[in-house]
Formats: C-alpha cells, structure tokens, sequence
C-alpha cells in the first residue's frame, strides 16, 4: 500500500474559471441523454467525428461553484453529441491482414528452431528473444503456437 504523500492528489495549483475553454459543463447526472462521454460512444460502435460539444465535471468541482477542473484532470470527461457522431470504419481485409502481420513479427521468437508466436508480445528490447529461448523457463503451451511444419525442419 502506498503512502499518502504517493498518492496522486486530486487537488490543483492552478484554477481555471468555470466556462473559460467556451464548451457547457454538466455535473454527473445531469446532463441530456444526447451526451455522451467518449467511451459511452465507442462501447455503441461509433466514432465522434467531431469536437466535443461539452464537459462532464468531477464530483468536486460540483461543491466549487466558481472553478473548473484543470484540462488534464482525470475525474473531468468530455461529451459529444450522439446525433452528430457517425459508424465507425471497419478496415479491409488488406488493412486486417496487414495489422496480422505486424503484430505476428512482434509475437514471433526470432531465434533458429524456435520460430513460437505467442499470444502476447515478447520482450524485444531486455532479452531479444522468449524466455524459453533466453534462459530456459518453461513456456505454458497455451500461450503459442508452434511454427509450420516446414519452417521446423528448416531450422
């Protein structure tokens, strides 16, 4: 458990006036159904496609009448209008493919005879290769995949 001096504080140094960046803020609860934070709008599959229309304030700034939160606040949210928001892009199969294999060059071993895509990303930067391969820890058989046959009997 950290201490309290660890502790992130929610208080600020600086005060900004309420209204000051020109968008209407809202309380929690209270603002129209039409507004909506930006996770309310991707968990709906659909993509802003604007700037935000206003700002859901964190339950402090409720007892301040006077003052905002800071803009990078974490309790403060902002809202877009849901009527103004459109369907998200589904990518082609190109773009798909192409993200597969990125993703495959960053979860694939590159050691000789090793050749495991994992189903996380392996550690390029400390050790250059999967654990199996840099120090021998057994590897759980459910988190890869074991190269083709043919790239096995190259090796």
């Amino acid at each position: 458990m950290r201490s309290s001096s660890a502790r992130r504080r929610c208080t600020e140094t600086q005060r900004v006036l309420r209204g000051a960046q020109g968008l209407v803020e809202y309380d929690r609860g209270s603002c129209p159904d039409h507004l909506l934070t930006r996770r309310q709008v991707r968990d709906r599959q659909l993509s802003p496609g604007h700037e935000p229309v206003g700002i859901l304030r964190c339950t402090r700034c409720r007892y301040r009448p006077k003052w905002a939160c800071l803009p990078g606040h974490r309790g403060r949210g902002y809202l877009y209008d849901v009527r103004l928001t459109r369907p998200k892009r589904v990518p082609t199969l190109a773009q798909e493919w192409a993200l597969d294999r990125a993703m495959a060059a960053r979860q694939t071993c590159p050691r000789p005879g090793c050749g495991r895509r994992y189903i996380y990303v392996l550690p390029w930067r400390t050790l250059g290769c999967c654990l199996e391969c840099h120090d021998g820890t057994p590897a759980d058989p459910a988190t890869y995949t074991l190269p083709p046959a043919k790239h096995r009997l190259a090796a």
